[in-house]
């Protein structure tokens, strides 16, 4: 996980020294800014939907995002496989709603947007040689 952080000590960005509220502590201020790489926010995503839709089909592969971060939003796109037949908009709303959930819990962004992509259907009756695309 990649997190930069920086401050400069004694100073709260207003051009006026940072006051400490207790002795040895640094006023909020001069704390610093925390920024959380898109590359980071995108793993959360990725797990947030592994959680919401269990193991994937057999012969498919995990979920896998893509992250836009702008100041505190972030804007997520996840592709993932799903089994067939399935309730595919059900399980996307779910996919939608845990990613939002842990993005916001974890990272501390709001997520306007999660776009769910299904990159491909298995079909869980086809044997292991006809494996594949369902057409």
């Amino acid at each position: 996980m990649t997190v930069s952080s920086t401050a400069s000590p004694g100073s709260s960005g207003s051009g006026a020294p940072a006051r400490a509220t207790t002795p040895g502590r640094v006023a909020p201020a001069g704390r610093g800014a925390t920024r959380i790489a898109d590359r980071v926010v995108a793993k959360i995503a990725a797990q947030a939907a592994r959680e919401a839709l269990g193991a994937p089909p057999e012969g498919g592969n995990a979920p896998h995002a893509a992250v836009t971060v702008h100041q505190e939003v972030a804007r997520v796109r996840v592709s993932l496989e799903l089994g067939y037949p399935s309730d595919l908009g059900a399980q996307c709303g779910a996919v939608r709603r845990r990613v939002a959930e842990r993005v916001r819990a974890l990272a501390g962004m709001e997520v306007p947007e999660v776009a769910v992509q299904i990159e491909r259907l298995h079909a869980a009756h086809t044997g292991a040689a006809d494996r594949g695309r369902i057409t």
